[in-house]
């Protein structure tokens, strides 16, 4: 199956510079927004209880949230998701407080206010546990790019190599960038969504480069710009079609998956757009900028013993 019936022939490294000015605005951002506004951190990282219940009738966001409040629990974030029936409570337990016993005083303060509430799902983490699923989630990320460095410095030679890395660190940057924009919650999930995503940008990027790799063999008198644009507009169709495919269903993630899935199909749903632009055109750019020529493909020449190379 292809996206396009013809290959294209789109001059997109043409436009390059522009591409690294719209990188460097995201990753910037990115990081200024996660320095100013932090992100939000879910119950994964900072402890504490979510309750998401289920009303018979549509239900009073406010009178609920009063009678969260008279339950001992003024902080508690009070919200409506999903259908009008819907609600989701989030809060930190108070000093000394067993997050096990938060969830049944909150769901009998709402039961008490209107009665027929049921619980869906209940979820508490100790403070001290999420410090360290934040700690393990920080490692994780971290190993994650030092293998990364070690598959590319095998597969590709250092000028390529470089425009993989710097492509897959440029969408988990803007990734959480979005989240600390939008204060959407950052837990486990929508880790485990960033991993992922870091993983597509990588396959999507040795595809690319194992088509400039052939291109470079096939056309040797054309010039290093010509052949990466070529190899590009190549495995475009494959490209968009891969990224469609995914996002399609991840889309129907974020519709129908509730609360639980948001922060995962968000950080999916952004990850292919920014991955897809990063394979197109920051590793290619990078690449090529870096003065990419048939020579760094072809393997280095064998030397000659000396008595090969006597007359």
């Amino acid at each position: 199956m292809e996206f396009f019936k013809k290959t294209p022939n789109i001059p997109l490294m043409a436009n390059r510079r522009w591409c690294y000015i719209i990188s460097a605005v995201l990753m910037v951002g990115s990081a200024a927004l996660v320095g100013i506004r932090g992100l939000n951190l879910g119950i994964d990282f900072t402890g504490g209880v979510v309750l998401e219940l289920s009303y018979p009738a549509a239900v009073d966001v406010q009178r609920a949230r009063e009678a969260v409040n008279q339950a001992g629990y003024p902080d508690a974030a009070v919200t409506q998701f999903g259908t009008d029936r819907e609600l989701l409570v989030r809060t930190l337990p108070r000093e000394g407080e067993d997050t096990n016993k938060v969830g049944a005083t909150i769901l009998n303060a709402l039961l008490a206010d209107t009665p027929g509430v049921e619980l869906r799902r209940t979820d508490a983490v100790g403070p001290q546990v999420g410090k360290e699923l934040a700690e393990k989630g920080g490692l994780a990320l971290l190993f994650t790019f030092i293998l990364i460095l070690i598959y590319v410095s095998f597969r590709f030679e250092k000028k390529m190599a470089t425009g993989t890395v710097v492509a897959a660190m440029h969408d988990p940057i803007v990734i959480l960038g979005f989240f600390a924009a939008t204060q959407l919650t950052f837990d486990l999930s929508a880790l485990g969504a960033v991993l992922a995503v870091i993983g597509y940008s990588i396959n999507d990027t040795v595809v690319v480069f194992d088509r400039v790799r052939e291109v470079f063999h096939i056309q040797r008198k054309a010039s290093s710009a010509e052949i990466v644009n070529n190899a590009i507009n190549q495995t475009l169709s494959r490209t968009l079609m891969t990224s469609f495919s995914t996002l399609f269903v991840v889309g129907s993630l974020y519709i129908f998956g509730g609360e639980a899935l948001k922060g995962f199909s968000v950080a999916i749903i952004v990850g292919v757009i920014v991955g897809t632009y990063s394979s197109i055109f920051v590793a290619g750019s990078l690449a090529l900028d870096m003065k990419l020529t048939l020579r760094d493909i072809l393997p280095p020449p064998e030397e000659k013993d000396e008595v090969d190379a006597l007359p």
